[in-house]
């Protein structure tokens, strides 16, 4: 998907190799040899659990504590929340069906991908300012109901697998559907989204959007790498990592992360020489759908293939007897939120800033009428990146080495606290493999689009 922005700038991918002045030789053996160094390390100095979010951390200060607990505060970020779905609403009902309406913009770089840099900051963004949150709190006031209950108990069984499928349905919208640059499709799946979540809040509560909703299982897990927790109802401040620790492993998490590591993965492997040979050769073309059809299978078998190299690693050790190895990949699912996150930032850091510029410079002008709304309308995209290829290399392969080593610190924590003492290192060989395979592959991906 490409979307066109003032200065001609492509607002998709990375730009290729041509932005990573870096042997990728170099980067890939570097990369694998700090995972096997950060293992060894692990392994000999590492012997107690050190990661629980409830017992690790301290109070945040009094004075911001008070601050986010107080209705002003979450009610006052609420209103934020619906002045932007009024905005965006706006532009998606009446604004023309052109690229210069930054519906498209809102939808892809701010919503999406913007999303996970905040989260990381400022803990779980879209929780504090979901309109459908809002909305259905909004609903159950006026009919005298309690917005955190709703008509029915949320089936367990379901957990995450509801927000599995919306993310899958964003990234096939962005990756695959070949209309995903025009108004109309992407308006309908906004209003569909919202539905469903409307739907779902007045039969299951605010539960339903704590498990189900795409962008908020996603946010919240990102969040999880921030320094912000919660502990009795206050605000804590504790390790990245501590807070990593308290994601509950519910039903369908393995497949959340899949789908967010995978369709990533899928988004630079589809700008890849080969990929793009197979896609426009007579062989797919032969196909019904051709290369619509072969861009779907590509996102799907990404995701799988992801999903499955680490249920099978992670199932792959002894257990405790009475444990199920079924259990596993859940409940070490965790260790891949860093990895996501590294690879949001090394293949969206580009997109995110100029893309994200490009639409705060279209949102003055919504109609297209030459107004200028936010005093951003005379505003030009800064291309500092593309002055700086070295710097943006090293940033990109910082991210998935250090996104990657984080995994690994993650997964032997667990390691120690979930697996029986013969396998507590033995144990984690095939996950530790696993996570080389998906470093030596995203970078050689990075460096191939």
């Amino acid at each position: 998907m490409i979307l066109a922005v003032p200065g001609g700038l492509a607002l998709h991918g990375l730009g290729g190799a041509r932005d990573l002045p870096i042997p990728r030789e170099l980067a890939i053996a570097g990369a694998v040899a700090a995972l096997v160094v950060s293992f060894c390390v692990l392994a000999l100095a590492w012997r107690t659990p050190r990661y629980d979010g409830t017992r690790t951390g301290r109070p945040a200060p009094v004075l911001l504590a008070a601050v986010v607990a107080s209705p002003a505060w979450r009610w006052g970020w609420r209103v934020v929340g619906m002045l932007l779905f009024g905005y965006t609403a706006m532009v998606a009902i009446f604004g023309q069906d052109l690229l210069t309406n930054p519906l498209f913009g809102i939808f892809y770089v701010w919503w999406w991908v913007c999303l996970v840099p905040l989260s990381v900051l400022f803990g779980p963004v879209w929780r504090a300012i979901s309109p459908v949150r809002t909305i259905n709190a909004l609903l159950a006031r006026v009919s005298g109901n309690d917005p955190e209950r709703g008509l029915y108990r949320y089936p367990e069984r379901l957990g995450h697998w509801p927000a599995a499928l919306g993310l899958f349905a964003f990234v096939w919208m962005e990756l695959v559907y070949p209309s995903s640059t025009e108004l109309g499709p992407v308006r309908l799946w906004c209003a569909v989204y919202v539905a469903v979540m409307l739907v779902g809040g007045a039969l299951w509560g605010n539960v339903f959007y704590a498990r189900a909703d795409p962008f908020e299982v996603y946010s919240s897990l990102a969040a999880k790498l921030s320094v912000w927790g919660a502990r009795d109802g206050r605000l804590w401040v504790r390790s990245p990592l501590a807070n990593l620790a308290t994601i509950v492993p519910r039903p369908g998490l393995v497949a959340v992360t899949a789908v967010l590591f995978g369709s990533t993965a899928f988004d630079s492997f589809k700008d890849s020489t080969a990929w793009v040979k197979l896609y426009q050769g007579d062989f797919v073309n032969q196909w019904r759908g051709g290369p619509t059809t072969a861009n779907f299978l590509g996102l799907v078998g990404m995701c799988l293939l992801v999903g499955l190299i680490f249920t099978a690693a992670t199932m792959a050790t002894g257990v405790e007897a009475g444990t199920s190895r079924r259990t596993l990949p859940a409940a070490f699912a965790h260790s891949i939120v860093p990895i996501i996150v590294a690879y949001v930032i090394a293949h969206y850091l580009s997109y995110m800033l100029e893309g994200g510029e490009a639409t705060l410079i279209k949102a003055s002008d919504p109609f297209t009428t030459g107004a200028d709304w936010f005093g951003t309308a005379d505003w030009s995209v800064d291309f500092w990146f593309a002055y700086h290829p070295t710097l943006l290399a090293v940033i990109k392969v910082s991210a998935v080495v250090v996104g990657h080593v984080l995994g690994v610190i993650a997964a032997h924590d667990r390691s120690i606290a979930l697996l029986p003492k013969a396998h507590q290192l033995t144990g984690q060989l095939p996950l530790l493999f696993a996570m080389v395979g998906f470093t030596a592959g995203g970078l050689y991906l990075l460096f191939s689009a």
